[in-house]
């Protein structure tokens, strides 16, 4: 219950005023631009569309630079402005096995059919800060090698080649997509809305979940089957005229997580996946996905449910940041008549307390 507080207004906005002014910084440096953000700060503007559901670039530039830096903050933004958009329609799945790649990686073959591309990456820097970059420097353009077109085979083919890895799931005859945006998540929820839920989850917070299962918090033994990341085409059925047509393209990321299964009374011993996929070049979150979604088909599998990972109602209530925030920051708001009647039920107990100390009174007796 909240009390109302009058001649807060004018305060409000003076702290909107404060807000701005402290976004602008000092007004000798140049202000940043949307332009600068999207170029320059490009994993940041990756993260928000992913976070956000909602693939623009220069939208999520604007709200990094609105929240000033502030990732969540910027998330919440786009989110918002996102429940505005009108929808036409629904796009195909993406076909990832045709994606024009610019990163390529895996840690269970060291020679892959295609070849492992590094791409531009931070694993092999050596995480030491380069005073070069406190000046404005101009860095030579690597040469562009233009798309082939060309399909990389997966590892996941390579083990289903000998039989050794799970197929790939079948989705019924006429199976529509869920959307948790506009229809209220249930428990037991399909893999198709948990994906839906860990793609747009926190980073941090699925990251320490993939990282408990490492430790013992969960079944499992990964391998970095495949990571790859590269732009992959939208496309939307038009009745009108009867086929498909290209919106464009999108930067993905996409990693397979192979783990041992030892096998069940449904299925023999062999390799089972997860599965990641996020917007933009965000490799950690799509390996702390797949790891994830991995534990979640616990039950599926026919695993003890024994580490929070694997536990549904508890992964997917918890990672999304902005109901996280919504559900934390609110604790800033008056909570003055909660409180005291907090106040006055400790005060109470507090009487009563020091009455049967003074008595003499056991109080782990009175307590029974």
């Amino acid at each position: 219950m909240y009390v109302a507080v009058k001649g807060g207004e004018t305060a409000i906005q003076n702290a909107h005023r404060l807000l701005a002014d402290r976004r602008r910084g000092n007004r000798d440096v140049p202000a940043l631009t949307v332009a600068q953000i999207v170029e320059q700060l490009a994993l940041s503007v990756d993260r928000v569309m992913a976070e956000a559901s909602l693939y623009d670039l220069s939208l999520a530039a604007l709200a990094v630079k609105q929240a000033r830096g502030d990732m969540i903050e910027a998330i919440f933004l786009l989110r918002a402005y996102r429940t505005t958009l009108p929808r036409f329609g629904l796009s195909r799945p993406v076909e990832t096995g045709a994606m024009q790649v610019e990163r390529r990686v895996s840690a269970t073959y060291k020679d892959l059919p295609g070849g492992q591309l590094l791409g531009p990456t931070f694993d092999y820097t050596h995480r030491l800060l380069d005073p070069s970059l406190l000046e404005d420097e101009t860095v030579e353009e690597p040469a562009r090698q233009p798309g082939t077109g060309e399909t990389v085979m997966r590892v996941s083919d390579i083990l289903a080649g000998e039989g050794l890895i799970e197929p790939d799931g079948e989705l019924p005859e006429g199976h529509k997509a869920g959307d948790l945006t506009r229809e209220p998540l249930n428990f037991p929820a399909p893999r198709d809305l948990r994906l839906q839920a860990l793609a747009r989850g926190d980073e941090g917070f699925l990251l320490a979940l993939a990282y408990s299962t490492q430790r013992g918090y969960g079944r499992t033994h990964p391998f970095a089957g495949e990571i790859r990341m590269g732009l992959v085409e939208i496309e939307i059925d038009v009745p009108e005229l009867g086929f498909a047509v290209p919106l464009g393209r999108i930067r993905v990321t996409e990693c397979q997580m192979v783990n041992q299964f030892k096998g069940s009374a449904k299925a023999p011993p062999q390799f089972t996946r997860g599965y990641g996929l996020v917007f933009g070049q965000s490799e950690r979150k799509a390996m702390a996905m797949s790891l994830v979604d991995r534990a979640l088909r616990a039950e599926e599998l026919g695993e003890d449910i024994v580490a929070p990972a694997q536990d549904e109602e508890f992964v997917i209530s918890h990672c999304d940041n902005v109901q996280a925030t919504g559900f934390v920051e609110h604790l800033k708001l008056p909570h003055y008549v909660d409180f005291q009647a907090e106040l006055d039920l400790v005060r109470r107990m507090r009487t009563d307390y020091d009455a049967a100390r003074r008595e003499g009174i056991d109080l782990g007796e009175a307590a029974e």
